[in-house]
């Protein structure tokens, strides 16, 4: 099982809406809107918007990215590749924190996190651009400790763990193995004075233990979300997800 800890707080949530910008570009038409589906977000208690402005631009397009940044009124995090024409975007739209992440083309959706420790100085240099030009840096990451070690030399303000190898061991006994690697990486942040995001693959389901564990600041959480709204509609969707990370759904 899992504990709360004593200085225990709920994390609140990002609410990622690329699979919004994947119903659209389906039929490459303009619905459904992606400022409104951010809106309703919002509404149903999102502290902020995730977007991953993709090198193939398979979802989210740039123009997306502009319109979301001058409308919302929480807080944008963008996901990006670590290469110099993402950083380029990324650092003209000037949104509150830009998340690098690992990219395949051919993947389905980010499979691992960054390897900081094999990329270190050019992570470094990326960092230091990001943060000197006003945006938090986010680092997406395993639950390893030789790659929080390394994104504490990047000097980024946070990290993101990886949850996607508990989420995929949900129904197996390897499920309390994976918990108790990532609530070690949260120590671990936490002792090298590094802000703790996490998400990839959390549901309704299995949020709680996540959100139970010490120091995440934020859960970034879309697929389910959206998956949820085509149901229900987003405000909706967004509260129960907001009850579920409370225990209460």
């Amino acid at each position: 099982m899992f504990d709360k800890e004593e200085n225990f707080k709920l994390p609140t949530l990002g609410v990622n809406i690329d699979h919004v910008a994947t119903i659209r570009q389906a039929r490459h038409s303009s619905e459904p809107s992606l400022i409104v589906a951010a809106a309703l977000a919002e509404l149903g208690g999102a502290n902020g918007i995730t977007l991953h402005l993709r090198e193939d631009r398979r979802h989210i397009q740039d123009r997306d990215v502009y319109l979301i940044k001058e409308t919302i009124q929480t807080r944008l995090n963008l996901e990006i590749a670590a290469t110099e024409e993402m950083i380029k975007i990324a650092l003209d739209i000037k949104p509150d924190c830009i998340t690098l992440v690992p990219e395949k083309r051919k993947e389905i959706t980010t499979e691992g996190g960054l390897d900081v420790k094999k990329n270190l100085e050019h992570l470094k240099r990326i960092v230091s651009k990001i943060q000197d030009n006003g945006a938090s840096a986010s680092l997406f990451i395993d639950s390893d400790e030789d790659q929080i070690q390394a994104s504490a030399s990047t000097k980024a303000k946070y990290i993101e763990l990886h949850t996607g190898k508990y989420v995929n061991s949900m129904h197996s006994k390897q499920c309390q193995d994976e918990l108790k690697l990532l609530k070690l990486a949260c120590h671990k942040a936490l002792d090298l004075g590094i802000k703790i995001n996490a998400g990839h693959g959390l549901n309704y389901n299995n949020v709680y233990p996540i959100a139970c564990l010490p120091g995440i600041k934020e859960l970034n959480i879309g697929h389910t979300i959206i998956s949820r709204a085509v149901l229900v509609g987003m405000e909706r969707a967004v509260k129960e997800m907001k009850l579920a990370i409370k225990g209460e759904l």
